[in-house]
């Protein structure tokens, strides 16, 4: 039989345990390390049922040169954050984490999408299409296609967290 050691009360009472959009959104910024992307380091995972369904992080097509590689083009050209995706090498966080879905059938409508930024136009228009009900972000994008309009009109939650500590607390 296995004996159990007494729990230390001092210890279990200075631990808080995050709530389930700070666990989420911090999964999310973890995901976000594997971004090839030189300007911002982006992820994203959508949660059905308190369960990850898929993650997803900014990067270039699978089997392609990154930015890592070639450098980024829109740096190059000097283009503002927000203005001319289509010059990008890489797909949107938000964009992987629905292909991935897509790719392993696995059901989205009416997930959540944590990301650690909000989204451009091109991902809220995906987002709505695959059935996402509510969005958590704490990073910032340049709304420059009316996002926070059309998730309104969709009937999206859109929810706006701090950003979480870059920190993982063990218990030993």
């Amino acid at each position: 039989m296995v004996k159990l050691n007494k729990i230390n009360k001092t210890n279990v009472s200075k631990y808080v345990r995050p709530s389930w959009d700070e666990y989420f959104i911090k999964i999310a910024a973890l995901v976000s390390e594997r971004s090839t992307c030189l300007r911002h380091h982006v992820g994203a995972i959508i949660v059905k049922d308190r369960r990850v369904v898929t993650t997803g992080y900014n990067g270039a097509a699978a089997g392609t040169k990154d930015c890592l590689e070639l450098g980024c083009l829109r740096d190059e050209l000097k283009i503002p954050s927000g203005e001319r995706h289509e010059i990008c090498r890489a797909i949107h966080a938000e964009q992987n984490a629905i292909i991935q879905a897509a790719k392993h059938g696995q059901d989205i409508e009416g997930g959540t999408m944590y990301c650690t930024h909000s989204p451009c136009i091109i991902c809220a228009k995906m987002m709505v299409n695959a059935g996402i009900k509510r969005i958590v972000t704490y990073g910032n994008y340049p709304d420059v296609g009316g996002v926070k309009d059309l998730l309104k009109e969709a009937k999206i939650e859109f929810v706006k967290v701090e950003k979480p500590k870059s920190s993982i607390v063990f218990l030993d």
